[in-house]
Parts: structure tokens; C-alpha cells; sequence
């Protein structure tokens, strides 16, 4: 599988974007400051929706900010060749997105008090969303079918590598006052509150219309047609001109229409086993 990733300590990444140099340079020297605050997932477990929610959170629910700049500037990606770059420099509190599991992190976010969300989503609707999501783009090597992106998902063979271990990594920081943890399941069942808590998280208030213009502006159907936070903007250079689609669906359970039950019998299997150690009440799903 190495012909088309590019492998970085022992993890795949995609091979556009991404180089050791720059990621050993990210993680040796990149400085967290404290008022920074990082928006941290495996990816489609939601990143772009919680940087559309944090976003308005931060414009105090006005969209023109969503709506003129692409999201990959308002929260740049530390671990991408672009994203690094536009963020080494720059002044003042930073909103910054990671993929990136917790050995690989710039070490400097240990030593600050920058803020942490880390989101969660069940993994099963985490696989599928990745398989219709990666075989669009041109930076990764495309399953040939949905059993055969089961196996490497199962073994980690997948962009930023195993589901497993990046939740066992970044579960250490539980229970730190920088660190908050929701799943997506929370966010999509009762979104006002879920924003509430992110909005306490990071010491920000919103009067009631704020937040009301917050919930329109970050919602499914009006981040889908945002051309600034669909991700069309990159298609022909990154993924497919016509099937390029981040947003897809954007539900809970979707899984339940692809995974067959053999095969979700032997996910359950493996999950147990590999989360055995971690407390249930973290997988609001199960």
C-alpha cells in the first residue's frame, strides 16, 4: 500500500500536502500558544462542521466570514505543507485543525494552555463516510470495494492510520481543563445545547439570535451549498471534478445501510476488544 501514501513514524498520510520534512519541522518546532484553540479529529468524524460551529461561535453567529474565506484558511491543518505556513506566523489567537494522532501532535501543546475539542463519531459511520470520501480524491490509493476498505480500516491502513489507537492516544487528555471531548451523535441529537457547552469551553457568550444565526449558517444544507466550507473549490486539483463531495450525508447510522452483519458482527468483536480498557460512557453510540 505504500505507492500511495506517504508514510510518516510508522502512520499513512495522503501524498499531496503532506512531507516528512515539513511534518518533523510541525512536530520538533511548531509553538501552541495559549489562547490558540485546536479543533482536533480522526478524519469524517465532523472536523468541518465543528470549524463552521467554532467559527460563528467567533463572529457571534454573522456568516460573512464563513461565506468569503475557505475553511482550510480559517483553520488551517498544522500537519499540511499549507497550512503550517500560513499558521508558523501568524498573530494573535489561532483557530487550527489537526487529523493528526496524539505522538505525532506539535510537542509544544503539551507545555500550553491552548484549547482542545476533540470530536468523536462512531467508527462504523466513520469508515463508511471515509470510503466514499477517499475514493474521490486523488491523494490516497482507492479501495476497489467497501469489503476491501473494511479490512483496512480494521488494520489501520487508512489515511492518519487506526481509528483505535488515535482514540486510545488522545483519551489520555481526558479530564484536563484544556480539553473537551463531545461526539458528533451529541451535536447532531441537541446541537444549542452542544454549542452552549463549546461556547462555555472557550469563555464565549452568545445572545439568543446569535446563537439562532449560528445554527442556520452551520447547518447541513447551508455548509453544503457554502462554497467556502464544501470543499468544491478544490475539485479537478485534489478530487474528482465531478464526484469531489466532502458533505454527503451528514446523519447518524448511516452505516447500517452499507455494512453487511457479518461484518458488523466482527467490527462489534474487534471494537470490544481494542476499547475494552476505555469507559463506555465515552461511545455514546454503543
Amino acid at each position: 500500500m505504500s505507492d500511495r501514501y506517504m508514510w510518516f513514524e510508522g502512520v499513512p498520510f495522503p501524498t499531496m500536502g503532506f512531507t516528512p520534512e515539513l511534518m518533523r519541522e510541525a512536530w520538533e518546532s511548531f509553538v501552541f500558544k495559549d489562547e490558540d484553540v485546536l479543533i482536533l479529529t480522526y478524519p469524517k468524524s465532523g472536523t468541518n462542521w465543528l470549524v463552521e460551529i467554532v467559527c460563528l461561535i467567533y463572529s457571534k453567529g454573522d456568516p460573512k466570514w464563513i461565506q468569503s474565506v475557505p475553511i482550510w484558511d480559517r483553520s488551517p491543518w498544522v500537519e499540511t505543507e499549507y497550512g503550517y505556513n500560513s499558521l508558523k506566523d501568524k498573530e494573535g489567537p489561532r483557530l487550527i485543525s489537526s487529523h493528526l494522532p496524539i505522538q505525532l501532535i506539535p510537542k509544544s501543546l503539551f507545555n500550553s494552555k491552548a484549547k482542545v475539542i476533540y470530536l468523536i463519531r462512531n467508527p462504523r459511520d466513520v469508515l463508511i463516510s471515509g470510503y466514499f470520501f477517499w475514493r474521490t480524491s486523488y491523494f490516497v490509493k482507492k479501495a476497489e470495494s467497501l469489503k476491501e476498505y473494511f479490512e483496512w480500516f480494521i488494520k489501520g491502513n487508512v489515511p492518519f492510520g487506526s481509528w483505535f489507537d488515535h482514540i486510545h492516544g488522545w483519551m489520555s487528555m481526558k479530564g484536563k481543563e484544556n480539553f473537551l471531548i463531545l461526539s458528533y451523535e451529541e451535536l447532531k441529537r441537541d446541537t444549542r445545547s452542544t454549542v452552549d457547552k463549546i461556547c462555555q469551553f472557550l469563555g464565549r457568550k452568545l445572545e439568543p439570535e446569535e446563537l439562532n444565526s449560528l445554527l442556520k449558517n452551520s447547518s447541513f444544507q447551508v455548509m453544503k451549498e457554502n462554497k467556502m466550507s464544501n470543499l468544491s473549490l478544490l475539485r479537478g486539483q485534489f478530487f474528482d471534478e465531478k464526484n469531489g463531495i466532502l458533505l454527503r450525508k451528514g446523519v447518524t447510522g448511516d452505516w447500517k445501510n452499507h455494512i453487511t452483519v457479518a461484518q458488523a458482527e466482527a467490527f462489534d468483536r474487534i471494537f470490544q476488544e481494542k476499547m475494552a480498557d476505555l469507559p463506555q460512557e465515552l461511545f455514546p453510540w454503543e
